[in-house]
């Protein structure tokens, strides 16, 4: 991302350490206090009299406040001028690698100034900036403390056990799971199926029911070799670490609820069990369930990794929480009624999935950087998970590799979600300039060249003269 310029932060080790000599020092020297005094009332008294311990006064060392880990920004920072930053970014929007059509704007967050905007509210394919919107449509809608049950109950056969799904793909074959950190796991569920059967019941049938999803397994506008593929998966309510073959690895699977069931059969010790999709019977018996993550936390995930299963899944939920049916079309529509609840302007918004995999969505970058300066200025309540969640330059994410290795020019000043499809390169987020002023920028180019890594360079360029900029 070239440079980056540092947030600057105080060196919480120093500090520790000088906390933890002053802390020893001063306990020696209450231990070297109390000993003498013992010693001084034991021996200054006959061998016949009973020992008496003095008392002996002693005071702790003061300690200073110790300093916040991440300080706040300062609220002098001086915002910069629009037409100097304008000045600065205007031959990098230019660059011929991000092509004709560019949209970007810029936001001074404190004050809610435009610094720069250039054709911000012209609809745009956003591509994987679109899961900012349903971002903020999950937590608005769910609330950011949800979660998302699986459950296994009793079949309409002997034997059988039905493993319904509840749209959760971080449900896990592993312990923890190798991908989604505070993801339920499969050993649990198999853990209660087996204490809930009765003694001596064998499962030898597990069926999966994906009913909680409707329509088709892809979106209108999704290639036909996007599911299965390294980064997306069929959309079913049933799934095990994110559609994947195995855990851990990007390749997903063409059968996420066939794979989840066989997980469930091998964690039961039953590998060689029927594995079917199919309906649980009315009013089962529940025989185990697990919960996912936190939907703040599952925002986190889909935005940081550009999780395109995830964040569809997201979407359903917001469809069923505002019953409307868990389609592709469904949860497109919720999303925006979503936003427009949540007072966004939602003009030319124009979507066919959650995720922004799909090439006829279309998203103004006003949009974008809207939802974010709402995020990060506040007004946009139980939507702090959007920020957190930003892949950060140069260290996580899906930018863990644009950044650079130069100690001066650490990463965490530039905070963004990417979006990438075939001529289509956008960046949305945060920047802490070089001053501290915090501002919200999105660019989004779907007119580029087919030079992919050339049009990441020039948004990189844009991010890195905000980082760095002065501007006044």
């Amino acid at each position: 991302m070239g440079t980056i310029a540092s947030s600057g932060s105080t060196t919480v080790t120093a500090k520790y350490s000088r906390f933890r000599r002053r802390l020893v020092l001063g306990l020696l020297a209450l231990l070297l206090v109390v000993g003498a005094g013992v010693w001084f009332g034991v021996a200054s008294r006959g061998d016949d009299a009973a020992p008496e311990v003095a008392a002996a006064e002693a005071r702790l060392p003061d300690v200073e406040p110790a300093a916040p880990v991440l300080a706040a920004l300062a609220s002098e920072a001086p915002a910069p001028d629009a037409a100097v930053l304008t000045d600065e970014l205007a031959p990098l929007l230019a660059s011929p690698a991000l092509g004709p059509g560019v949209e970007a704007r810029v936001v001074d967050v404190a004050s809610g100034e435009v610094l720069l905007d250039q054709d911000s509210d012209v609809p745009s394919t956003p591509a994987s900036t679109a899961k900012l919107l349903t971002a903020v449509a999950a937590l608005t809608t769910l609330g950011p403390d949800a979660t998302l049950e699986t459950t296994v109950v009793v079949g309409s056969a002997p034997g059988e056990v039905v493993l319904v799904g509840g749209g959760d793909p971080t449900l896990s074959r592993t312990v923890p799971s190798l991908t989604y950190p505070g993801a339920p796991t499969v050993v649990d569920l198999a853990a209660q199926v087996r204490s809930a059967l009765p003694a001596g019941v064998q499962v030898t049938r597990v069926v999966v029911d994906n009913s909680l999803f409707e329509g088709p397994l892809t979106a209108a506008g999704w290639g036909p070799g996007d599911a299965p593929s390294s980064y997306a998966a069929p959309v079913t309510a049933t799934a095990v670490d994110g559609a994947r073959v195995r855990s851990g690895d990007l390749p997903r699977s063409g059968a996420p609820g066939t794979d989840a069931g066989t997980a469930l059969a091998v964690a039961l010790g039953v590998p060689d069990a029927t594995v079917a999709l199919g309906a649980a019977p009315q009013d089962a018996q529940t025989l185990g369930s697990v919960r996912s993550a936190p939907v703040a936390r599952l925002v986190e995930q889909a935005l940081s990794q550009s999780d395109n299963l995830l964040t569809e899944s997201l979407a359903r939920h917001v469809a069923l929480a505002r019953d409307l049916p868990a389609t592709f079309e469904g949860s497109a529509e919720a999303v925006i009624d979503a936003l427009t609840d949540a007072g966004l302007d939602v003009t030319g918004v124009s979507l066919s999935d959650g995720s922004g995999l799909s090439t006829t969505d279309r998203v103004p970058v006003e949009l974008l950087t809207e939802l974010l300066t709402g995020a990060a200025d506040g007004t946009l309540a139980d939507t702090s998970a959007v920020l957190s969640g930003l892949p950060v330059a140069g260290y996580d994410g899906t930018l863990f590799d644009r950044g650079d290795a130069d100690p001066a020019t650490a990463p965490g000043s530039v905070r963004a979600k990417t979006g990438t499809l075939l001529g289509v390169h956008g960046l949305a987020g945060t920047v802490v300039t070089a001053e501290g002023r915090l501002l919200v920028f999105g660019v989004v180019a779907d007119g580029a060249p087919a030079n992919g890594e050339a049009a990441e360079d020039a948004l990189d360029a844009v991010a890195s003269a905000l980082a760095a900029c002065g501007c006044r």
